[in-house]
């Protein structure tokens, strides 16, 4: 039971990241009047993602972690390393590099540098949770 409770959660986690950063956003910036409308609807998507990723990430960590296994345990092992990593890019494109963003145009600083920055971060979530979501499929469920 709690190995299909981290595949729905490893399952969520990678296809909010997937819905919200392939799908919604670009169409945020094709259908809203202006970039700067579409930027402000997609932070507060974005902040949003970061809170439902960071609930995803420690939950799939603490089933993993109950895993009584020895089976399965060097495949938890794993998958936890990229949860964890998963984690981290998370609270630091939230905390580190959103706020950059902001201010960045705000002042005229350097937006591309940073959108550029937590793009390729958020790229590396959506990785983290892909592996994990495969890593935990593919494990055999009783």
């Amino acid at each position: 039971m709690r190995e299909r409770f981290s595949v729905m959660l490893a399952a969520l986690w990678w296809g909010s990241l997937t819905g919200l950063g392939f799908v919604v956003v670009p169409l945020l910036f094709l259908h809203l009047a202006s970039p700067a409308a579409a930027g402000a609807v997609a932070a507060k998507l974005f902040t949003a993602q970061t809170w439902l990723s960071i609930g995803c990430t420690l939950l799939i960590l603490l089933v993993l972690n109950k895993n009584d296994d020895p089976a399965l345990a060097a495949q938890a092992r794993l998958a936890m390393k990229f949860v964890v990593a998963g984690l981290l890019l998370t609270v630091l494109v939230e905390f580190g590099v959103a706020p950059r963003i902001v201010n960045a145009r705000a002042d005229g600083g350097n937006l591309r540098l940073w959108h550029g920055v937590g793009s390729a971060m958020y790229l590396g979530q959506w990785l983290c949770a892909g592996f994990t979501l495969w890593r935990l499929s593919s494990r055999k469920l009783n």
